[in-house]
């Protein structure tokens, strides 16, 4: 690992797996290194997967297979911002669709407990608008949905 900074994200068994599936759905990701366990541990035994290096947009994470002591909580997520409402659908689907779990207001949680923000670009500029009652329309309009809707946003924007 030659980062200074590196997100640990720990896991129970699951690092390889989500480490893959994260590099398979998200642009700019991959699975750089695997690590196993010199040693017999808590969770596990010399030889099994330890820590995954990898990158999730970019940004370097290493998976800990620590056991199942600690779950994610939403103090922590990936916000993702999306181009279009094709993008903002595919990732979504993506993690919702593999046993993942809807929450709101363009949050999810995938398998593994960890939390996400799909997040439209638009969807940041409406609630940031110059006019606050645009801006207060579109942020009324998003606080009312799961995954986020570009278009009611834009509609919502406009009054």
């Amino acid at each position: 690992m030659t980062h200074k900074n590196t997100i640990c994200l720990w896991f129970d068994g699951a690092a390889l797996e989500a480490a893959r599936f994260y590099a398979a759905t998200f642009p700019h990701s991959s699975v750089e290194a695997i690590h196993t366990a010199p040693g017999d541990y808590p969770a596990g035994k010399q030889g099994d997967v330890l820590t995954v290096e990898f990158t999730v947009m970019g940004i370097p994470c290493l998976g800990l297979n620590g056991g199942p002591g600690i779950q994610h909580n939403q103090a922590f997520s990936f916000q993702v911002a999306t181009d279009d409402q094709a993008e903002t659908d595919r990732l979504w689907q993506a993690i919702v669709g593999n046993d993942g779990k809807e929450v709101a207001c363009g949050w999810c949680r995938d398998k593994w407990g960890l939390s996400w923000q799909i997040t439209p670009r638009l969807l940041t500029a409406a609630i940031t608008d110059p006019d606050p009652a645009a801006a207060k329309r579109a942020f009324e309009a998003m606080m009312g949905m799961v995954k986020i809707d570009i278009a009611a946003i834009e509609a919502a924007l406009k009054g």
